[in-house]
């Protein structure tokens, strides 16, 4: 029964350095891996046990969140219409791309490349699934597709800091509006 809970124990441990990761790449200027062992409310020796580099760190966030963008995607649909289901995951990128940016920031150019390589495929079935959704019902036009979208959204990595708010979702609107079928 000891080697469960220790093994239950260092998974809540690990849980919460991700999430602890998550917030401080949202709300801080700097990443310091001492102040997410505070949040986290472990050790850092139990961090780096976890996580034995900051980019590792950074990697299994920035994994984490793609993952979950990907699983919203279809979730959204059972849920909406595929525009409202669109609208919604777009939503999600905007959250998804501020902590991107600070992740792509923090993160080596070949952690990156790998990073990138994880994400586009997975993001851009996700993507297709909800047009193809659209598409079929008339709300979305037939001339688009997920690469289309991934080109046009990436404007969010032009959008600085202190404009964030403001701009991020604003932008996606302007996008989702120029995705929908006009009669």
């Amino acid at each position: 029964m000891e080697p469960r809970h220790r093994r239950a124990d260092a998974a809540g441990n690990r849980a919460r350095i991700i999430q602890a990761a998550r917030a401080v790449i949202a709300n801080a200027d700097e990443i310091k891996l001492n102040a997410i062992a505070k949040e986290a409310g472990v050790g850092q020796g139990t961090l780096y046990r976890h996580f034995p580099t900051r980019e590792d760190l950074l990697a299994e966030v920035y994994r984490e969140d793609v993952e979950e963008l990907v699983a919203a995607a279809p979730a959204l649909l059972a849920e909406h219409q595929p525009v409202t289901a669109l609208a919604r995951w777009f939503d999600r990128v905007a959250d998804y791309a501020q902590v991107k940016r600070g992740v792509f920031a923090a993160v080596e150019a070949a952690v990156w490349q790998d990073l990138a390589a994880h994400s586009l495929g997975p993001i851009g079935d996700a993507l297709t699934t909800l047009l193809e959704a659209g598409k079929a019902d008339g709300t979305i036009r037939s001339d688009v597709d997920a690469r289309d979208v991934i080109l046009l959204i990436g404007c969010l990595t032009r959008v600085e800091e202190d404009e964030w708010d403001a701009k991020a979702r604003h932008l996606l609107r302007i996008v989702l509006d120029g995705l929908r079928r006009r009669p």
